[in-house]
């Protein structure tokens, strides 16, 4: 029988240990991956519970290679399958595979078009992603509109649109349930249309860089009411535009995003309370709720007064699509500038506030 020495036994004690330490980390990676999961299927389900029976949108999307799509005259003939997602998002990358899977069975009988959500996102990205992921079904990057009409709360998001055109499912997992409703939509019965709905969003009032800012009110995690152009203050405002899981869920899949919000948040930090200007976090909706927020400040520690912007209509306001971004409001309720995440000179910025 061999005779096992000090040291071969201690090293394969540390052996056993590590590997008990990789399951351990796996296993909790696991959980993190399902906790994930239920909260984005909570969060679609809710986000769809007020759309289900209701027609569906009547938009005209242009893919990323110029071609047109009226989804309006595709109802009657077709269902429609838009899936939301964007190139951070790591569920939607673990999707895709299953996604285009779809596509190569389904997509003469369906039609499926990639929704890019174009929030801190840009063509050159998707243009590499469709590269990258071997992606044949249209894609088209949302300017927020789409979005707003079919209550995109979670990436990914999946929304079906029957032959009829009333939206059937909306969901957030590649799933079972995903494909049966694929597949109840195929064998419905061919009906006439209902009338689609219009895109209310584009009627929404947009505020550029000189503009007179009205009609706007966020409200902060503890309740206050802010109007949002000519404080009651007489206070110049500054907005910053952010989603609390920017700096720590980004950090792998969005590295520079990630730095640029600490770098905004440590920056604005060293501001509050200094000069003539009232300060204002305003969340994007996508991926948070109240209880992020207050997580959020917990987290961080912040001072900054946080608003939830829950369907994204303040990011419309003022055409906000990047992450960190900081709207400028001088004392008269004039837009001063819109400050995006890689202008480094926010101070300068506010300091030149009138």
């Amino acid at each position: 029988m061999q005779r096992l020495t000090f040291s071969t036994c201690f090293k394969q004690l540390a052996a056993l240990l590590l590997l008990a330490s990789v399951c351990h980390l796996a296993h909790a990676d696991n959980q993190i991956d399902h906790s994930y999961d239920a909260e984005g299927k909570r969060r679609a389900q809710a986000a769809g519970s007020s759309l289900i029976g209701k027609p569906g949108p009547a938009a005209v999307l242009k893919t990323v290679d110029g071609e047109e799509i009226d989804l309006s005259k595709l109802y009657g003939k077709k269902p429609v399958y838009l899936k939301f997602w964007a190139t951070w998002c790591v569920p939607c990358r673990q999707q895709m595979p299953g996604f285009e899977k779809t596509q190569q069975e389904l997509g003469d009988k369906i039609q499926i078009i990639a929704v890019n959500t174009g929030f801190s996102d840009d063509r050159e990205a998707v243009l590499a992603y469709r590269k990258e992921h071997g992606l044949t079904m249209p894609i088209v990057i949302d300017d927020g509109s789409l979005a707003a009409e079919l209550n995109l709360r979670v990436t990914p998001q999946h929304v079906l649109i029957d032959r009829s055109g009333r939206i059937s499912y909306v969901g957030h997992l590649d799933d079972q349930v995903l494909h049966d409703a694929l597949q109840e939509a195929l064998v419905q019965d061919s009906q006439a249309p209902v009338q689609a709905t219009a895109e209310s969003a584009n009627t929404d009032k947009v505020f550029a860089v000189g503009d007179d800012v009205s009609g706007l009110q966020a409200t902060t995690v503890d309740g206050r009411k802010v109007e949002l152009g000519k404080a009651a203050s007489g206070k110049a405002q500054a907005l910053v535009f952010f989603a609390p899981w920017c700096e720590s869920y980004l950090e792998t899949s969005r590295p520079q995003t990630s730095k640029a919000c600490l770098r905004v948040r440590e920056t604005v930090e060293k501001m509050l309370g200094q000069g003539d200007v009232e300060w204002l976090g305003i969340s994007s909706g996508l991926w948070a709720s109240q209880d992020d927020l207050l997580d959020y400040q917990k987290t961080t520690t912040t001072q900054l007064p946080l608003a939830l912007d829950a369907e994204d209509a303040l990011f419309r306001a003022f055409a906000i699509r990047d992450i960190p971004s900081v709207v400028l409001i001088d004392s008269k309720g004039r837009v001063s500038k819109i400050i995006g995440p890689q202008d480094t000179d926010i101070q300068g910025a506010v300091k030149a506030l009138r």
